[in-house]
């Protein structure tokens, strides 16, 4: 009788993690990293990966794991201690993914820049799994100096 009441509990557990899986659920995630990026928490940002979370910016070499996720934000945070907001045009959940159109408003050591770019998370238990980002490296890199 414990072992059927012990299966019942991980069955409920179970269930309940994926009953927290909605569209809601994955938006309120998603707006949540995109304001731990506006105020420039960059440990907030690498919190909302799951441990074995990857980042994965299409012309770089994948980032895996929230630690290296964490480091290669900061890294980056540093020049941009007032944050990165992304100023989302369309955000929505497609087959359980959610799809972000924006442009990606910075000051770059310095030297103010914006960047169109559109990003895919897959998001599991309210954290990130991944997060592919897809942008024009060479028009980030003029950003990122401060050339239009």
């Amino acid at each position: 009788m414990k072992i059927a009441g012990a299966l019942l509990a991980l069955a409920l557990l179970a269930g309940s993690a994926q009953a927290q899986d909605t569209d809601a659920s994955r938006l309120a995630t998603a707006r949540e990293m995109i304001h731990a990026w506006k105020v420039a928490d960059w440990r907030k940002v690498a919190d909302l990966f799951a441990e074995d979370g990857s980042l994965k910016s299409m012309m770089l070499p994948p980032v895996n794991g929230r630690e290296a996720i964490y480091a290669r934000i900061a890294a980056l945070g540093k020049g941009a201690p007032d944050g990165v907001t992304l100023d989302v045009a369309h955000i929505g959940v497609i087959d359980g993914l959610v799809f972000m159109e924006r442009t990606d408003r910075f000051t770059y050591n310095g030297h103010p820049g914006a960047v169109p770019v559109v990003g895919v998370l897959d998001i599991r238990g309210g954290k990130v799994k991944e997060w592919r980002e897809y942008y024009d490296r060479a028009s980030l890199e003029k950003a990122l100096k401060g050339e239009p």
